[in-house]
Protein backbone atom coordinates (compact mmCIF):
# COMPACT_ATOMS: atom_id res chain seq x y z
CA UNK A 1 0.00 0.00 0.00
CA UNK A 2 0.87 3.24 -0.36
CA UNK A 3 -0.15 6.25 1.80
CA UNK A 4 -1.78 9.05 0.41
CA UNK A 5 0.19 11.84 -1.33
CA UNK A 6 3.68 9.41 0.25
CA UNK A 7 5.32 9.87 -3.56
CA UNK A 8 8.21 12.11 -1.94
CA UNK A 9 9.08 14.22 -5.25
CA UNK A 10 5.45 13.89 -6.96
CA UNK A 11 1.48 13.12 -7.01
CA UNK A 12 0.21 9.71 -6.79
CA UNK A 13 -3.18 10.25 -9.37
CA UNK A 14 -3.85 6.78 -9.82
CA UNK A 15 -2.56 3.17 -11.13
CA UNK A 16 -3.57 0.23 -12.30
CA UNK A 17 -5.59 -2.95 -11.07
CA UNK A 18 -5.88 -5.73 -13.95
CA UNK A 19 -5.57 -4.71 -17.59
CA UNK A 20 -4.09 -1.05 -16.23
CA UNK A 21 -1.18 0.35 -16.52
CA UNK A 22 1.91 1.88 -14.08
CA UNK A 23 0.77 3.62 -11.45
CA UNK A 24 0.82 7.63 -12.35
CA UNK A 25 2.58 10.04 -10.98
CA UNK A 26 2.87 13.79 -11.25
CA UNK A 27 6.32 14.97 -10.57
CA UNK A 28 6.79 18.26 -8.50
CA UNK A 29 9.69 19.32 -10.34
CA UNK A 30 7.61 19.28 -13.49
CA UNK A 31 4.65 20.76 -12.09
CA UNK A 32 5.11 24.04 -13.08
CA UNK A 33 5.25 22.19 -17.16
CA UNK A 34 1.57 22.76 -17.20
CA UNK A 35 -1.21 20.55 -18.18
CA UNK A 36 -4.62 19.42 -19.35
CA UNK A 37 -7.87 17.92 -18.00
CA UNK A 38 -10.06 16.60 -20.70
CA UNK A 39 -13.53 14.57 -21.75
CA UNK A 40 -16.77 14.98 -21.92
CA UNK A 41 -19.29 15.59 -19.22
CA UNK A 42 -19.71 13.42 -16.28
CA UNK A 43 -16.50 11.58 -16.97
CA UNK A 44 -14.43 12.21 -14.19
CA UNK A 45 -12.73 16.19 -14.59
CA UNK A 46 -14.02 17.97 -11.59
CA UNK A 47 -12.43 15.07 -8.72
CA UNK A 48 -8.79 14.72 -11.16
CA UNK A 49 -8.49 18.37 -10.47
CA UNK A 50 -9.49 17.89 -6.73
CA UNK A 51 -7.24 15.44 -6.45
CA UNK A 52 -4.36 17.14 -8.18
CA UNK A 53 -5.17 20.54 -5.76
CA UNK A 54 -5.29 17.88 -2.61
CA UNK A 55 -1.64 16.52 -3.76
CA UNK A 56 0.09 20.07 -4.66
CA UNK A 57 -1.29 21.46 -1.37
CA UNK A 58 0.08 18.85 0.38
CA UNK A 59 3.40 18.94 -0.83
CA UNK A 60 3.20 22.81 0.44
CA UNK A 61 2.10 24.40 -3.22
CA UNK A 62 -0.60 26.94 -2.92
CA UNK A 63 -3.32 26.35 -5.41
CA UNK A 64 -5.80 28.75 -7.21
CA UNK A 65 -9.02 27.05 -8.96
CA UNK A 66 -12.23 28.21 -9.64
CA UNK A 67 -15.46 26.03 -8.58
CA UNK A 68 -17.89 26.15 -11.65
CA UNK A 69 -20.35 24.16 -10.03
CA UNK A 70 -19.98 24.42 -6.56
CA UNK A 71 -18.56 20.79 -6.55
CA UNK A 72 -14.58 21.66 -5.00
CA UNK A 73 -15.96 23.74 -1.94
CA UNK A 74 -15.96 20.19 0.43
CA UNK A 75 -12.23 20.35 0.29
CA UNK A 76 -12.24 22.43 3.11
CA UNK A 77 -13.74 19.09 4.83
CA UNK A 78 -12.36 15.18 5.14
CA UNK A 79 -14.19 12.94 3.15
CA UNK A 80 -16.67 10.75 5.53
CA UNK A 81 -17.28 7.13 5.83
CA UNK A 82 -20.92 8.09 5.55
CA UNK A 83 -20.54 8.93 1.94
CA UNK A 84 -22.40 6.89 -0.57
CA UNK A 85 -19.41 6.69 -2.66
CA UNK A 86 -17.19 5.30 0.48
CA UNK A 87 -17.34 2.04 -0.31
CA UNK A 88 -16.25 2.44 -3.87
CA UNK A 89 -13.70 4.62 -2.95
CA UNK A 90 -12.08 2.12 -0.41
CA UNK A 91 -12.50 -0.77 -3.53
CA UNK A 92 -10.65 1.47 -5.77
CA UNK A 93 -8.28 2.49 -3.21
CA UNK A 94 -6.98 -1.15 -2.55
CA UNK A 95 -7.39 -2.05 -6.14
CA UNK A 96 -4.34 0.42 -6.66
CA UNK A 97 -2.74 -0.10 -3.52
CA UNK A 98 -3.49 2.75 -2.01
CA UNK A 99 -3.77 3.45 1.76
CA UNK A 100 -6.74 6.15 1.76
CA UNK A 101 -6.45 8.21 4.64
CA UNK A 102 -9.26 11.09 4.95
CA UNK A 103 -8.44 14.35 5.70
CA UNK A 104 -8.86 18.05 5.33
CA UNK A 105 -7.24 20.59 3.60
CA UNK A 106 -6.66 24.57 3.95
CA UNK A 107 -9.32 26.10 2.03
CA UNK A 108 -9.40 30.37 1.00
CA UNK A 109 -13.19 31.11 -0.40
CA UNK A 110 -13.16 33.95 -2.69
CA UNK A 111 -16.18 35.35 -4.78
CA UNK A 112 -16.59 38.35 -7.09
CA UNK A 113 -19.81 39.06 -5.67
CA UNK A 114 -18.78 38.97 -1.98
CA UNK A 115 -22.18 36.23 -1.21
CA UNK A 116 -19.61 33.12 -1.08
CA UNK A 117 -16.26 34.00 -0.07
CA UNK A 118 -13.94 37.35 0.48
CA UNK A 119 -14.53 40.31 -2.31
CA UNK A 120 -11.74 39.92 -4.64
CA UNK A 121 -11.09 43.37 -6.81
CA UNK A 122 -9.10 44.37 -9.10
CA UNK A 123 -9.18 47.93 -10.37
CA UNK A 124 -9.79 49.41 -14.13
CA UNK A 125 -5.93 50.72 -14.73
CA UNK A 126 -5.16 47.13 -13.52
CA UNK A 127 -7.25 45.70 -16.10
CA UNK A 128 -6.28 47.18 -18.96
CA UNK A 129 -7.62 48.50 -21.94
CA UNK A 130 -6.69 45.07 -23.86
CA UNK A 131 -8.58 42.89 -21.80
CA UNK A 132 -11.22 45.52 -21.17
CA UNK A 133 -11.78 45.63 -24.80
CA UNK A 134 -12.72 41.90 -25.06
CA UNK A 135 -14.49 41.78 -21.54
CA UNK A 136 -17.06 44.72 -23.60
CA UNK A 137 -16.70 42.94 -26.91
CA UNK A 138 -15.30 46.67 -28.34
CA UNK A 139 -15.02 47.02 -31.77
CA UNK A 140 -11.29 47.91 -32.93
CA UNK A 141 -12.53 51.82 -33.73
CA UNK A 142 -14.02 51.49 -29.49
CA UNK A 143 -11.09 49.84 -28.76
CA UNK A 144 -8.64 52.58 -30.21
CA UNK A 145 -10.78 55.31 -28.14
CA UNK A 146 -10.66 53.08 -24.84
CA UNK A 147 -6.91 53.71 -25.38
CA UNK A 148 -6.79 57.09 -25.75
CA UNK A 149 -9.16 57.16 -22.56
CA UNK A 150 -6.49 55.31 -20.55
CA UNK A 151 -3.69 57.51 -22.12
CA UNK A 152 -5.30 60.76 -20.89
CA UNK A 153 -5.53 59.04 -17.62
CA UNK A 154 -1.69 58.72 -17.22
CA UNK A 155 -1.06 62.13 -18.35
CA UNK A 156 -3.50 63.63 -16.61
CA UNK A 157 -2.85 61.76 -13.29
CA UNK A 158 -6.22 60.58 -13.51
CA UNK A 159 -6.35 57.48 -11.75
CA UNK A 160 -9.19 54.97 -12.92
CA UNK A 161 -10.19 52.67 -9.95
CA UNK A 162 -13.76 51.75 -10.61
CA UNK A 163 -16.41 52.09 -13.20
CA UNK A 164 -17.49 55.22 -12.30
CA UNK A 165 -13.71 56.79 -12.74
CA UNK A 166 -13.65 55.08 -16.51
CA UNK A 167 -17.09 56.64 -17.03
CA UNK A 168 -16.40 59.90 -15.92
CA UNK A 169 -13.44 60.23 -17.78
CA UNK A 170 -15.08 58.76 -21.08
CA UNK A 171 -17.85 61.51 -21.12
CA UNK A 172 -15.10 64.04 -20.42
CA UNK A 173 -13.36 62.47 -23.76
CA UNK A 174 -16.81 63.09 -25.82
CA UNK A 175 -17.48 66.56 -24.11
CA UNK A 176 -13.73 67.59 -25.93
CA UNK A 177 -13.68 65.23 -28.70
CA UNK A 178 -12.22 67.79 -31.34
CA UNK A 179 -9.43 68.43 -29.06
CA UNK A 180 -8.78 64.94 -28.39
CA UNK A 181 -9.05 63.89 -31.64
CA UNK A 182 -6.84 66.58 -32.86
CA UNK A 183 -4.02 64.88 -29.87
CA UNK A 184 -4.91 61.21 -30.39
CA UNK A 185 -6.24 60.89 -33.60
CA UNK A 186 -10.26 60.61 -34.42
CA UNK A 187 -12.20 60.47 -31.37
CA UNK A 188 -15.51 59.81 -32.41
CA UNK A 189 -18.53 60.73 -30.04
CA UNK A 190 -20.50 57.61 -31.05
CA UNK A 191 -17.47 55.26 -30.42
CA UNK A 192 -17.67 56.57 -26.84
CA UNK A 193 -21.43 56.20 -26.54
CA UNK A 194 -21.21 52.74 -27.41
CA UNK A 195 -18.20 52.11 -24.56
CA UNK A 196 -20.87 53.73 -22.32
CA UNK A 197 -23.49 51.37 -23.05
CA UNK A 198 -21.67 48.78 -22.71
CA UNK A 199 -20.73 49.48 -19.50
CA UNK A 200 -24.43 49.69 -18.32
CA UNK A 201 -24.67 46.08 -19.58
CA UNK A 202 -21.46 44.89 -17.50
CA UNK A 203 -23.50 46.80 -14.46
CA UNK A 204 -25.98 45.27 -14.84
CA UNK A 205 -24.52 41.83 -15.21
CA UNK A 206 -22.73 42.83 -11.50
CA UNK A 207 -19.43 43.62 -13.19
CA UNK A 208 -19.33 46.87 -11.40
CA UNK A 209 -18.12 45.01 -8.59
CA UNK A 210 -15.28 43.43 -9.95
CA UNK A 211 -13.58 46.72 -9.81
CA UNK A 212 -12.27 49.34 -7.07
CA UNK A 213 -10.66 48.99 -3.82
CA UNK A 214 -8.90 46.94 -2.28
CA UNK A 215 -7.38 44.76 -4.92
CA UNK A 216 -6.64 41.34 -4.31
CA UNK A 217 -3.21 41.06 -3.28
CA UNK A 218 -1.50 38.51 -4.85
CA UNK A 219 0.54 37.40 -2.33
CA UNK A 220 -2.40 36.36 -0.27
CA UNK A 221 -2.56 33.33 -3.37
CA UNK A 222 0.19 31.78 -2.25
CA UNK A 223 0.06 31.39 1.29
CA UNK A 224 0.73 27.91 3.30
CA UNK A 225 -0.77 26.89 7.11
CA UNK A 226 1.00 26.53 9.86
CA UNK A 227 1.94 22.98 9.15
CA UNK A 228 3.18 24.53 6.05
CA UNK A 229 0.47 23.26 3.43
CA UNK A 230 -0.40 25.22 0.44
CA UNK A 231 -3.69 27.69 0.96
CA UNK A 232 -5.74 26.13 -1.73
CA UNK A 233 -7.76 28.90 -2.96
CA UNK A 234 -10.99 28.75 -4.73
CA UNK A 235 -13.46 31.29 -6.30
CA UNK A 236 -17.14 31.09 -6.10
CA UNK A 237 -17.86 30.67 -9.79
CA UNK A 238 -21.59 29.41 -9.88
CA UNK A 239 -23.12 32.74 -10.49
CA UNK A 240 -20.54 34.17 -12.50
CA UNK A 241 -20.98 31.84 -15.17
CA UNK A 242 -24.07 33.43 -16.24
CA UNK A 243 -21.29 35.76 -17.07
CA UNK A 244 -18.85 33.59 -19.01
CA UNK A 245 -16.62 36.57 -20.75
CA UNK A 246 -16.63 38.27 -17.28
CA UNK A 247 -15.47 35.18 -15.54
CA UNK A 248 -13.24 34.26 -18.56
CA UNK A 249 -11.67 37.60 -18.48
CA UNK A 250 -10.74 38.02 -14.87
CA UNK A 251 -9.13 34.64 -14.92
CA UNK A 252 -6.91 35.72 -17.83
CA UNK A 253 -6.03 39.03 -15.73
CA UNK A 254 -5.47 36.84 -12.44
CA UNK A 255 -2.78 34.75 -14.92
CA UNK A 256 -1.86 38.08 -16.33
CA UNK A 257 -0.45 39.91 -13.01
CA UNK A 258 0.74 36.73 -11.67
CA UNK A 259 3.11 36.94 -14.82
CA UNK A 260 4.04 40.64 -14.16
CA UNK A 261 4.41 40.30 -10.57
CA UNK A 262 6.35 37.29 -9.45
CA UNK A 263 10.17 37.16 -10.25
CA UNK A 264 12.25 34.98 -12.44
CA UNK A 265 12.94 31.36 -10.30
CA UNK A 266 14.32 28.92 -13.42
CA UNK A 267 13.15 25.53 -12.86
CA UNK A 268 12.43 25.01 -8.95
CA UNK A 269 11.94 21.90 -6.91
CA UNK A 270 8.51 22.60 -7.00
CA UNK A 271 6.07 25.43 -8.51
CA UNK A 272 5.33 28.14 -6.53
CA UNK A 273 1.87 27.88 -6.96
CA UNK A 274 -0.61 26.19 -9.44
CA UNK A 275 -3.58 27.70 -11.23
CA UNK A 276 -6.45 25.49 -12.41
CA UNK A 277 -7.99 27.62 -15.21
CA UNK A 278 -11.50 25.80 -15.69
CA UNK A 279 -14.27 26.01 -18.58
CA UNK A 280 -11.12 26.73 -20.77
CA UNK A 281 -12.85 27.00 -23.68
CA UNK A 282 -14.19 30.19 -22.04
CA UNK A 283 -10.67 32.03 -23.02
CA UNK A 284 -10.44 31.30 -26.33
CA UNK A 285 -14.48 31.47 -27.66
CA UNK A 286 -14.10 34.48 -30.31
CA UNK A 287 -11.05 35.82 -28.41
CA UNK A 288 -9.51 37.96 -30.85
CA UNK A 289 -5.65 37.37 -32.13
CA UNK A 290 -3.77 39.85 -30.13
CA UNK A 291 -5.89 38.25 -26.95
CA UNK A 292 -4.97 34.50 -27.77
CA UNK A 293 -1.11 35.60 -28.42
CA UNK A 294 -1.08 37.11 -24.80
CA UNK A 295 -2.45 34.07 -23.50
CA UNK A 296 0.07 32.27 -25.71
CA UNK A 297 3.09 33.97 -24.38
CA UNK A 298 1.58 33.97 -20.79
CA UNK A 299 1.54 30.12 -20.62
CA UNK A 300 5.01 30.20 -22.40
CA UNK A 301 7.12 32.26 -19.95
CA UNK A 302 4.70 32.14 -16.69
CA UNK A 303 6.70 28.33 -16.05
CA UNK A 304 9.68 30.50 -14.98
CA UNK A 305 7.97 32.34 -12.83
CA UNK A 306 7.36 28.95 -10.99
CA UNK A 307 3.37 28.96 -11.57
CA UNK A 308 1.90 25.70 -13.28
CA UNK A 309 -1.44 26.47 -15.47
CA UNK A 310 -3.91 23.41 -16.18
CA UNK A 311 -6.71 23.98 -18.13
CA UNK A 312 -9.85 22.24 -18.17
CA UNK A 313 -12.27 21.39 -20.49
CA UNK A 314 -14.45 19.18 -22.64
CA UNK A 315 -11.97 18.91 -26.02
CA UNK A 316 -8.36 19.27 -25.83
CA UNK A 317 -9.57 20.76 -29.63
CA UNK A 318 -10.88 23.72 -27.33
CA UNK A 319 -7.23 24.91 -26.66
CA UNK A 320 -5.17 26.74 -29.27
CA UNK A 321 -2.11 23.95 -30.85
CA UNK A 322 0.32 26.92 -30.38
CA UNK A 323 -0.51 26.43 -26.37
CA UNK A 324 -1.51 22.92 -26.50
CA UNK A 325 2.12 21.63 -27.11
CA UNK A 326 3.08 23.34 -23.89
CA UNK A 327 1.05 21.11 -21.79
CA UNK A 328 2.62 18.21 -20.66
CA UNK A 329 1.17 16.74 -17.80
CA UNK A 330 -2.40 15.12 -19.65
CA UNK A 331 -5.30 13.49 -18.11
CA UNK A 332 -7.79 12.64 -20.92
CA UNK A 333 -10.72 11.12 -19.48
CA UNK A 334 -13.52 9.71 -22.11
CA UNK A 335 -14.49 11.37 -25.17
CA UNK A 336 -17.23 10.59 -27.14
CA UNK A 337 -17.10 10.02 -30.71
CA UNK A 338 -20.78 10.60 -31.22
CA UNK A 339 -20.68 12.58 -35.25
CA UNK A 340 -17.73 12.62 -37.89
CA UNK A 341 -16.57 15.88 -36.24
CA UNK A 342 -16.47 14.20 -32.92
CA UNK A 343 -14.46 11.36 -34.23
CA UNK A 344 -11.68 13.76 -36.00
CA UNK A 345 -11.30 15.23 -33.00
CA UNK A 346 -11.06 12.18 -30.76
CA UNK A 347 -7.96 11.26 -33.16
CA UNK A 348 -6.77 14.47 -33.03
CA UNK A 349 -6.51 14.24 -29.51
CA UNK A 350 -4.68 10.54 -29.50
CA UNK A 351 -1.93 11.71 -31.79
CA UNK A 352 -0.79 14.30 -29.14
CA UNK A 353 0.32 11.38 -27.10
CA UNK A 354 3.27 9.09 -26.42
CA UNK A 355 2.40 5.56 -28.27
CA UNK A 356 1.73 2.70 -26.45
CA UNK A 357 2.42 -1.08 -27.74
CA UNK A 358 -0.37 -2.68 -25.90
CA UNK A 359 -3.43 -0.55 -26.72
CA UNK A 360 -4.74 1.97 -29.49
CA UNK A 361 -5.00 4.94 -27.54
CA UNK A 362 -8.43 6.31 -30.04
CA UNK A 363 -10.13 3.28 -28.83
CA UNK A 364 -8.76 4.04 -25.44
CA UNK A 365 -9.69 7.43 -24.90
CA UNK A 366 -13.37 6.51 -26.19
CA UNK A 367 -13.67 3.39 -23.97
CA UNK A 368 -12.74 4.31 -20.60
CA UNK A 369 -15.49 4.61 -17.60
CA UNK A 370 -16.00 7.26 -15.05
CA UNK A 371 -13.21 7.73 -13.34
CA UNK A 372 -10.61 6.75 -15.52
CA UNK A 373 -8.22 8.28 -17.59
CA UNK A 374 -5.24 7.65 -20.28
CA UNK A 375 -2.84 9.85 -18.57
CA UNK A 376 0.77 10.67 -19.41
CA UNK A 377 2.79 12.60 -17.37
CA UNK A 378 6.36 13.78 -17.76
CA UNK A 379 9.03 11.82 -17.33
CA UNK A 380 13.10 12.53 -16.05
CA UNK A 381 14.71 15.45 -18.10
CA UNK A 382 11.03 16.71 -18.80
CA UNK A 383 9.98 13.52 -21.86
CA UNK A 384 6.50 13.09 -22.39
CA UNK A 385 5.38 9.36 -20.64
CA UNK A 386 4.26 6.40 -22.55
CA UNK A 387 0.15 6.96 -22.19
CA UNK A 388 -1.49 4.41 -19.89
CA UNK A 389 -5.12 3.75 -18.87
CA UNK A 390 -5.51 4.63 -15.68
CA UNK A 391 -7.77 3.94 -12.50
CA UNK A 392 -7.81 7.93 -10.71
CA UNK A 393 -7.53 7.59 -7.07
CA UNK A 394 -10.55 8.83 -4.35
CA UNK A 395 -9.99 12.03 -3.38
CA UNK A 396 -8.93 12.32 0.27
CA UNK A 397 -11.43 15.42 1.24
CA UNK A 398 -15.09 16.27 1.12
CA UNK A 399 -16.21 15.34 -2.44
CA UNK A 400 -19.05 17.86 -3.13
CA UNK A 401 -19.94 21.20 -1.39
CA UNK A 402 -19.54 22.31 2.08
CA UNK A 403 -22.30 23.49 3.77
CA UNK A 404 -23.21 26.75 5.20
CA UNK A 405 -21.68 26.45 8.45
CA UNK A 406 -18.69 24.48 7.38
CA UNK A 407 -18.39 27.88 5.16
CA UNK A 408 -18.47 30.22 7.53
CA UNK A 409 -16.35 28.71 9.76
CA UNK A 410 -13.63 28.00 7.40
CA UNK A 411 -14.34 32.14 6.45
CA UNK A 412 -13.95 32.86 10.28
CA UNK A 413 -10.73 31.45 10.15
CA UNK A 414 -9.60 32.66 7.09
CA UNK A 415 -6.06 34.45 7.20
CA UNK A 416 -7.41 37.17 5.01
CA UNK A 417 -10.46 38.03 7.08
CA UNK A 418 -11.62 41.09 6.99
CA UNK A 419 -9.27 42.52 4.68
CA UNK A 420 -11.57 43.08 1.64
CA UNK A 421 -14.94 43.40 3.43
CA UNK A 422 -14.92 47.21 3.30
CA UNK A 423 -15.23 48.87 -0.19
CA UNK A 424 -12.12 52.29 -0.53
CA UNK A 425 -13.16 54.49 -2.18
CA UNK A 426 -9.68 57.04 -2.93
CA UNK A 427 -9.52 59.97 -4.57
CA UNK A 428 -9.47 59.22 -7.97
CA UNK A 429 -10.89 59.95 -11.65
CA UNK A 430 -14.28 60.56 -10.84
CA UNK A 431 -13.60 63.25 -8.09
CA UNK A 432 -10.84 65.10 -9.52
CA UNK A 433 -13.15 65.33 -12.89
CA UNK A 434 -15.86 67.02 -10.46
CA UNK A 435 -13.47 68.83 -9.05
CA UNK A 436 -12.94 70.76 -12.15
CA UNK A 437 -16.15 71.13 -13.36
CA UNK A 438 -17.16 72.72 -10.16
CA UNK A 439 -13.82 74.86 -10.02
CA UNK A 440 -14.45 76.04 -13.83
CA UNK A 441 -17.88 76.96 -13.16
CA UNK A 442 -16.96 78.76 -10.20
CA UNK A 443 -14.03 81.02 -11.95
CA UNK A 444 -16.71 81.36 -14.69
CA UNK A 445 -19.47 82.71 -12.44
CA UNK A 446 -16.53 85.17 -10.79
CA UNK A 447 -15.61 86.55 -14.21
CA UNK A 448 -19.50 87.30 -14.80
CA UNK A 449 -20.14 88.76 -11.91
CA UNK A 450 -16.87 90.94 -12.23
CA UNK A 451 -18.09 92.21 -15.61
CA UNK A 452 -21.55 93.08 -14.33
CA UNK A 453 -19.83 95.33 -11.78
CA UNK A 454 -17.14 96.66 -14.69
CA UNK A 455 -20.74 97.18 -16.38
CA UNK A 456 -22.53 99.12 -14.02
CA UNK A 457 -19.89 101.53 -13.37
CA UNK A 458 -19.95 102.18 -16.75
CA UNK A 459 -23.14 103.26 -17.10
CA UNK A 460 -23.01 105.07 -13.91
CA UNK A 461 -19.99 107.35 -15.51
CA UNK A 462 -22.43 107.59 -18.53
CA UNK A 463 -24.80 109.34 -16.48
CA UNK A 464 -25.76 112.29 -17.67
CA UNK A 465 -25.18 115.38 -14.66
CA UNK A 466 -26.32 118.68 -16.10
CA UNK A 467 -22.52 119.43 -17.35
CA UNK A 468 -20.98 120.11 -20.20
CA UNK A 469 -19.47 116.75 -21.60
CA UNK A 470 -15.45 117.68 -21.96
CA UNK A 471 -14.16 116.00 -24.77
CA UNK A 472 -12.29 112.74 -24.13
CA UNK A 473 -8.15 113.23 -25.55
CA UNK A 474 -7.47 111.02 -28.34
CA UNK A 475 -4.88 109.40 -29.00
CA UNK A 476 -1.98 109.74 -31.86
CA UNK A 477 -3.83 107.06 -33.73
CA UNK A 478 -6.92 109.01 -33.42
CA UNK A 479 -8.78 106.23 -31.05
CA UNK A 480 -9.73 106.88 -27.48
CA UNK A 481 -9.10 103.80 -26.39
CA UNK A 482 -5.18 102.12 -26.38
CA UNK A 483 -5.63 98.63 -28.29
CA UNK A 484 -4.54 96.89 -24.75
CA UNK A 485 -7.78 98.47 -23.32
CA UNK A 486 -10.52 98.06 -26.25
CA UNK A 487 -9.11 94.38 -25.86
CA UNK A 488 -10.07 93.96 -22.61
CA UNK A 489 -13.46 95.94 -22.68
CA UNK A 490 -14.05 93.67 -25.34
CA UNK A 491 -12.82 90.29 -23.73
CA UNK A 492 -14.60 91.11 -20.46
CA UNK A 493 -17.75 91.63 -22.53
CA UNK A 494 -17.16 88.43 -23.97
CA UNK A 495 -17.08 86.87 -20.45
CA UNK A 496 -20.99 86.83 -19.88
CA UNK A 497 -21.35 84.75 -22.89
CA UNK A 498 -21.30 81.07 -23.26
CA UNK A 499 -18.01 80.98 -25.62
CA UNK A 500 -16.83 83.51 -23.01
CA UNK A 501 -17.81 81.13 -19.94
CA UNK A 502 -15.70 78.40 -22.07
CA UNK A 503 -12.67 80.78 -22.81
CA UNK A 504 -12.65 80.84 -19.39
CA UNK A 505 -12.11 77.44 -18.94
CA UNK A 506 -9.32 77.51 -21.86
CA UNK A 507 -7.11 80.39 -20.28
CA UNK A 508 -7.66 80.01 -16.71
CA UNK A 509 -6.90 76.54 -17.35
CA UNK A 510 -6.78 74.20 -20.15
CA UNK A 511 -8.59 71.09 -20.39
CA UNK A 512 -5.23 68.78 -20.49
CA UNK A 513 -3.96 71.27 -17.71
CA UNK A 514 -2.83 70.21 -13.67
CA UNK A 515 -5.10 71.66 -11.39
Amino acid sequence: MVEVNSVADGIFLGGGGEGYGLPQNLLLKYGNRHGLIAGATGTGKTVTLQILAEGFSAAGVPVFLSDVKGDLSGIAAPGSESHKLHEPFMKRAASIGLDLQYRAFPVIYWDLFGEKGHPVRATVFEMGPLLLSRLLELSEAQEGVLNVAFRLSDEEELPLLDLKDLQALLTFVAEHAEEMSARYGLVSKDSVGAIQRRLLVLENQGGAQLFGEPALDLADLMLTDEKGLGRISILAADKLMNSPRLYATFLLWLLSELFEALPEVGDPDKPKLVFFFDEAHLLFDGAPKALVSKVEQVARLIRSKGVGVYFITQNPADVPEDILGQLGNRVQHALRAFTAKDQKDLAKAAETYRPNPRFQIDEAIRDVGTGEAVTSMLEAKGIPGIAERTLIRPPSSQLGPIDTAGRASVMAASPVKGKYDTIVDRDSAWERLRARTERSAREAAEAEAREAEEKREFDRARRYDGKTEEKPRRSASGRSDSIGTAFAKSFARQLGTRSGQALVRGVLGSIFGKR
